[in-house]
């Protein structure tokens, strides 16, 4: 071999090297996020699943990959969705919401799954029990569906001269049977008449509140759902140019002009959901991490909102508050 061999095989042998080294380092396992709505609407929840992640130890692009999944509120799009994570053999499903979860559940019973509901898990069956779910799944619950006969009581509370009552329900989730049947129960207990209202893509909107107005429906409770929850500032914006009062369930909705928000807090769970993410990932099973259930739940009350709607609001109920918004 002469030296001009010599000299190119060493620098072949060089620019190997680090492809070889690059071929030898295992790939990064990958956690499937599937949610039935859009990404720009839920990014604060993202960061909250990452902080969780962190604090197991894993960050995005250094030790794990994120195989982001939307449907973009097309809920039938989701068993595509998550068919297509199982036949890339992620190593974790995160869920949310409900429909997202059964969507998962129903695709696999291998992969690990960690989900996010406002509902009861054991009802709409996720789970077999909260302390023992067994399977391959686990995850939080904020029982935000639970608290919605207070929802209404409290809004009662505001305007106890009203009679009736709407909720907006989306017909398509997993919680709306649960939700109506609840309440029901409590408008017969306070005296009142209830109109459920369903809706399942934006454009049913107008209809919804062109029906409470001709129902002369005094206020409106705005049932638990992913869907509602992705356009929150829509919602307000929608109660106070109709100047119905409405509650609903998240801070986003008080913020944005809704006159009341009563519920837990999806940003402290999705952290905990990255927490279980992160454990899984380093070889706990989920059937032995039982379904942590949120107990703290915010009453959040924007006071400017009902100033505008001509609402007295008891001081009773502003001592009950957790943030009033002037």
């Amino acid at each position: 071999m002469n030296r001009r061999e010599v000299i190119t095989a060493l620098a072949v042998a060089a620019a190997a090297r680090p492809v070889a080294a690059r071929a030898q380092q295992p790939a990064l396992p990958v956690v499937g996020f599937l949610n039935s709505a859009s990404p720009a609407l839920f990014a604060h929840l993202v960061r909250a699943f990452h902080q969780g992640l962190s604090e197991t130890g894993y960050a995005e692009g250094r030790n794990v990959a994120i195989d982001y999944r939307w449907a973009e509120n097309q809920y039938h799009r989701l068993s595509v969705l998550v068919g297509d994570l199982v036949r890339r053999q992620v190593a974790v499903i995160v869920a949310f919401p409900n429909v997202s979860a059964l969507a998962a559940k129903s695709a696999t019973t291998t992969i690990p799954i960690v989900f996010v509901t406002g509902s009861d898990p054991v009802e709409i069956g996720l789970v077999a029990s909260l302390n023992r779910p067994g399977g391959n799944i686990t995850g939080v619950t904020s029982l935000n569906v639970e608290v919605g006969q207070k929802r209404l009581e409290l809004l009662h509370e505001l305007v106890p001269t009203t009679t009736v009552i709407a909720a907006l329900v989306n017909p398509t989730n997993s919680n709306a049977e649960t939700l109506t049947r609840d309440l029901q129960a409590a408008t017969r207990a306070l005296g009142l008449q209830l109109h459920v209202l369903p809706a399942s893509t934006e454009g049913d909107f107008d209809t919804v509140f062109a029906s409470v107005v001709r129902l002369r429906a005094g206020a409106l409770v705005i049932g638990a759902d992913a869907f509602f929850t992705s356009r929150s500032e829509l919602l307000a914006a929608l109660t106070l140019r109709h100047a119905v009062p409405t509650i609903y369930q998240t801070r986003e909705f008080a913020l944005a002009g809704g006159l009341m928000s009563y519920g837990g807090s999806f940003t402290d769970n999705f952290r905990q959901v990255g927490v279980y993410t992160g454990r899984i990932l380093k070889g706990e099973k989920p059937a032995d991490l039982p379904v942590q259930q949120a107990t703290k739940v915010d009453l959040i009350i924007n006071l400017k909102t009902a100033r505008m709607l001509g609402l007295e609001v008891p001081p009773s109920l502003l001592a009950r508050a957790d943030e009033v918004i002037e």
